[in-house]
């Protein structure tokens, strides 16, 4: 059997006398692998860098079989155009190990994050604009996973206005004003994941960075019992840094 699609290199690991199994989240087929013969040539390693997309085409006998993949030239070719920024690449290596760690093979959740991963990839170069963006998509990949937060209204008073925080059980929005007596144990809500319209500072990325980054390890991670992946800690560490 044999299908075609759009990938998003997520990784790769040698096989062989020159192969290599290559790691991809796909456009409608989830999170795939397959081995490209000679893909770990000197020639062709640029080609298949964490965070290109390819056009391939998938052969197998079983789709639970690991197959071949037969592959275009890169359509997008993203980690060679921030070799010089250092802040970009931890972006990418953050985004598809994440992917890889809490996506399985063949998990249909991961083709409802392709869009959105491709979009954030394609603004890594804009340093003002992607760190939202990131912060953005992780709470996207908490919904596809089944674990997305409530921001809409307060969990107390069902108002949809003035939202500050968020519950670190509950994942619901609460107003800070009606939480007095226990707002230091709530996780703080940046302005920019409530209104498109409100400023975003390096406060208020930090702040999103540790809401999605609880619920990312206590609601993902913590149940496959397996560590969120060391780079998005690095990532986070030189955006605060940066700051």
């Amino acid at each position: 059997m044999n299908w075609t699609d759009d990938g998003l290199i997520l990784g790769g690991r040698r096989f062989g006398e020159g192969g290599l199994i290559l790691d991809v989240l796909t456009k409608t087929r989830g999170r795939r692998s397959g081995l490209v013969y000679g893909g770990a040539s000197r020639a062709r390693r640029g080609q298949y860098e964490a965070g290109n997309t390819l056009s391939l085409s998938w052969t197998g006998r079983l789709e639970e079989q690991l197959g071949r993949f037969d592959v275009a030239e890169a359509s997008r070719e993203r980690a060679a155009r921030v070799l010089d920024d250092a802040g970009a690449l931890a972006a990418i290596s953050a985004v598809t190990t994440l992917l890889r760690g809490a996506l399985d093979e063949g998990d249909a959740a991961g083709s409802a994050l392709y869009e959105a991963t491709t979009l954030l990839l394609d603004q890594i170069e804009a340093q003002d604009v992607w760190p939202a963006l990131y912060v953005r998509w992780e709470l996207g990949l908490l919904s596809s996973l089944g674990f997305g937060l409530d921001l809409e209204a307060c969990a107390l008073s069902g108002a949809n206005d003035g939202l500050t925080h968020v519950s670190p059980k509950t994942g619901r929005a609460v107003r800070g004003s009606e939480a007095e007596d226990y707002v230091s144990r709530l996780l703080r809500l940046p302005g920019f994941l409530v209104s498109s319209e409100a400023p975003v500072g390096v406060t208020d990325i930090a702040d999103g960075l540790a809401l999605t980054g609880h619920f990312i390890e206590t609601r993902v991670f913590n149940g496959m019992n397996r560590a969120v992946p060391a780079q998005r800690a690095q990532l986070v560490a030189r955006l605060l840094k940066r700051g």
